[in-house]
């Protein structure tokens, strides 16, 4: 029976190619983002899910309680060692503090090479490869991180700056003054860990590399650097660790407004967590799982149109078939397996173009996954699964249709299209996949204007034509200062000036100023931009009042913005010139002499908040150098020789801040890619039904055609036949589609601070690109059919 089935089933496609190279074509395209969806949402969902008791793992991350809420993944650094010793709740603790792009040097023969690590250094604890399953290949866990100026690396590291000798015992160079030595190698680290550090050092040398994070007495604040994992006891919850937290914040910092509160992060919630800048939101999976769901739909739903437009041309074989014995299921399961075949081709071709495709996936998500369906059993089934919920999702309702005709009816030829269906079941189907693909448009355009929105907009400062380079490790003032007047000298060089960050930057200083002299320090905190006297020039920072600060390596001027005005509560800017600003607990004290008009420190997910610019020149970290675009090569290349004349022994590098402040808008780019592929693929699928439907209700309607020219129908008129149905499905989609697409969006924005509100232009230009794409896919069969000589027509019929 099954071998007859399958016979039938490739006659009948044979004698309808185009029926079924539209079907194979749509279910493969929308099949093939399905397995690549499932294939990257199954890559995140797994991150960090191979480790050993990985349900008993935390992270010890902090809730910063002032005038809001603010959220930090790292501890003040001596709260691991405290908490080992005070408390018998942590099987296994461990301090990690993270420094990246450091400068590594090894020696290989008379030659040293130099290799800038993005992902840098750690500085770990070895109990924390107790706590993470990244096993050792060489050297003894227990001692390998014991002793200060020793160091692992993983395979990858190894062979990078060793080649194929032996690193164990071997040295390298650490920023140019700490000298380690190999005693391990890590297994490469998976591509599903949100770890991608390749260098780990004994925690003991932190001290030498940063006194302050390396010292156990520094609970007066924390650094992004600096986390704490772990591993609790069986027994032992969340909840009764964050009980005794408090006492932490009683015992160090008795005074301090700026309370902490100390949480336990489960390690499955790191990678999605955003509070805690977690890479990847949960509900961006979500939308992709929908947006591949929306696909199979849409084909599906091409599938069940054409299907049902077919089976009046099935009608005589099934009338046949009836007469000589043919039961209802028999029939129904002919035509399951004639869409099963289609749905086999197209899920063969589904993940040929999974393949091709998985290389742009992965450099748009920088993500490793792979589709290996020998090695991975959950994508073998989800494909198979896949193919069998289409082949019955698509196949039941033509089936059904085509096996409840009746014989008599049949074989006289006197059905019609109410018999299949009629063109309202059709008319539902076509205006789904029009909702579908004009929520996807409405999508797309309201993030790209959003994207618009925050690159064009006024940030308060000039980021244009800027580029930031950094200031090597362990250069003195003076040195700065030389190489800011030689690059200063140099022809395209507009302005120069030195600082710790850009006006925009995702590294901040936060601290908890001291105004007038009070006794207490402020609810708020200041975000501290140490910065020179050139600060305001080279970025275009305007003063509201006041005056910019002078010359000096130390605080003794500063500038305040607008909203740091606002948080005191000030009617005027002027109320705040001249009066005592202290910071860092009373290290640092200046007088504020000026005020600057408010500008984006963050991106536009966040408030501006409350920032002090002052001469602190012992942070200075880069120079940031405002060139003329005419010479543009010429003066960058100028800049590379003059620093790296001063620096033959570092590794040069620059970036535009322009594209810095892109990277703040890194995730909501690659949406946006995303949705307009998806966007486009829909579309396409949308059109290839439209298409197929169209040739049918004009083979259908040939006999109509011309005798409405017989009896002086106009072109025009005869277009419009086919135009005003297309058209009413298309505005009737657009009901459904405009308030989802506006309440799916509405509720994207309000992740941003700063955000546009949608108009009623992007639901005009959705709904008439919609028109446009499907006056294009049915016309030129359209204006054929009209303009078809009557005679020919007739005759035809």
């Amino acid at each position: 029976m099954l071998k007859n089935y399958l016979k039938i089933a490739i006659r009948n496609l044979q004698r309808n190619k185009v029926y079924a190279l539209i079907n194979v074509m749509g279910l493969a395209l929308s099949m093939s983002c399905g397995i690549l969806i499932f294939a990257l949402v199954k890559h995140h969902l797994s991150f960090d899910n191979f480790h050993q008791n990985s349900d008993r793992i935390y992270r010890i991350v902090t809730e910063q309680h002032r005038d809001n809420i603010s959220y930090s993944f790292s501890v003040p650094a001596p709260l691991g060692k405290a908490f080992r010793n005070d408390y018998t709740f942590g099987e296994k603790v461990a301090r990690i503090c993270t420094f990246d792009d450091l400068l590594i040097s090894v020696k290989q023969g008379n030659e040293i090479k130099k290799f800038k690590e993005a992902e840098g250094v750690a500085f770990t604890e070895p109990e924390f490869f107790d706590i993470f399953n990244y096993p050792l290949l060489q050297g003894d866990k227990k001692t390998v991180l014991a002793e200060p100026n020793t160091a692992i690396l993983t395979e990858k590291a190894a062979k990078k700056y060793f080649g194929n000798e032996n690193p164990i015992n071997k040295t390298f160079k650490l920023d140019n003054r700490i000298e380690l030595k190999v005693t391990g190698i890590l297994k490469d680290l998976p591509g599903n860990t949100d770890r991608k550090t390749d260098i780990y050092a004994s925690y003991p040398t932190l001290k030498t590399f940063n006194e302050w994070l390396g010292s156990d007495d520094s609970w007066g604040g924390i650094a992004s650097a600096m986390q704490c994992f772990v591993l609790l006891r069986p027994g032992i919850s969340p909840a009764q660790v964050e009980n005794v937290m408090p006492a932490y914040v009683k015992k160090y910092r008795p005074t301090s407004k700026n309370v902490h509160h100390y949480k336990l992060q489960p390690i499955n919630q790191m990678h999605f967590d955003g509070r805690y800048n977690g890479p990847m939101d949960k509900k961006n999976l979500w939308v992709l799982s929908f947006i591949g769901l929306f696909l199979i739909v849409t084909a599906c739903v091409n599938f069940i149109n054409l299907a049902t437009a077919q089976a009046l041309k099935r009608s005589k074989e099934v009338g046949v078939r009836k007469v000589l014995g043919s039961l209802r299921t028999q029939l129904f399961w002919q035509f399951i397996a004639e869409t099963g075949m289609i749905t086999v081709l197209g899920a063969t071709l589904a993940m040929l173009l999974a393949f091709l495709g998985l290389p742009f996936v992965n450099t748009w998500f920088s993500t490793q996954v792979s589709i290996n369906l020998l090695n991975d059993w959950q994508l073998t089934a989800f494909i198979a699964a896949l193919t069998v919920l289409v082949t019955f999702l698509s196949g039941s309702y033509p089936g059904l249709i085509l096996a409840g005709f009746q014989p008599v009816l049949a074989l006289k030829g006197k059905l019609s299209q109410q018999n299949i269906g009629g063109f309202n079941t059709r008319r539902t189907l076509i205006v789904t996949q029009f909702a579908i693909s004009q929520v996807l448009i409405i999508g797309m355009i309201v993030i790209a204007n959003q994207m618009k929105y925050a690159q064009k907009s006024d940030l308060g400062f000039n980021k244009d034509a800027t580029i930031l380079v950094p200031i090597a490790s362990e250069t003195n003032l003076s040195s700065i200062k030389t190489l800011k007047s030689k690059i200063a000298g140099i022809n395209g060089v507009e302005k120069v000036s030195t600082f710790y960050g850009a006006p925009a930057d995702k590294a901040s200083w936060n601290n908890s100023p001291r105004y007038n002299n009070n006794p207490e320090e402020e609810v708020f905190r200041v975000s501290v931009k140490s910065a020179d006297e050139d600060y305001l020039s080279t970025f275009g920072l305007e003063l509201v009042t006041g005056r910019n600060v002078f010359p000096s390596d130390t605080m003794r001027e500063c500038l305040v913005n607008e909203t740091f005005v606002k948080k005191l509560n000030l009617k005027s800017p002027d109320e705040v010139i001249g009066k005592p600003l202290t910071l860092n607990a009373g290290k640092f004290k200046g007088t504020i002499v000026g005020v600057v008009k408010d500008f984006h420190d963050q991106s536009f997910h966040e408030d501006i908040t409350p920032i002090c610019i002052t001469t602190l020149a012992e942070n200075y970290s880069y120079y940031g150098v405002k060139i003329n675009m005419a010479n543009a090569k010429r003066t960058l290349d100028a800049i590379e020789k003059t620093w790296s004349q001063q620096h033959p022994d570092q590794i040069y590098e620059y970036k535009f801040l322009d594209a810095s402040i892109a990277e703040f808008y890194e995730t909501e780019n690659i949406m946006l890619k995303l949705i307009q592929t998806f966007s486009g693929i829909a579309i396409f699928i949308g059109c290839l039904g439209l298409y197929g439907l169209v040739s049918f209700m004009v083979s259908q309607k040939t006999k109509e055609i011309g005798i409405r020219k017989v009896l002086g129908g106009s072109i025009a008129n005869i277009i419009w036949i086919f135009g005003k149905e297309f058209s009413r499905l298309i505005v009737l989609a657009f009901i459904f589609a405009a308030p989802l697409g506006w309440w799916v969006m509405n509720s994207w924005l309000q992740d941003f601070k700063f955000h546009i509100n949608i108009k009623v232009e992007v639901f005009i230009l959705a709904i008439v690109s919609t028109f446009v794409v499907a006056t294009l896919t049915v016309g030129y069969q359209v204006v054929k059919a009209a303009l078809m000589n009557p005679i020919k027509s007739l005759k035809s019929e």
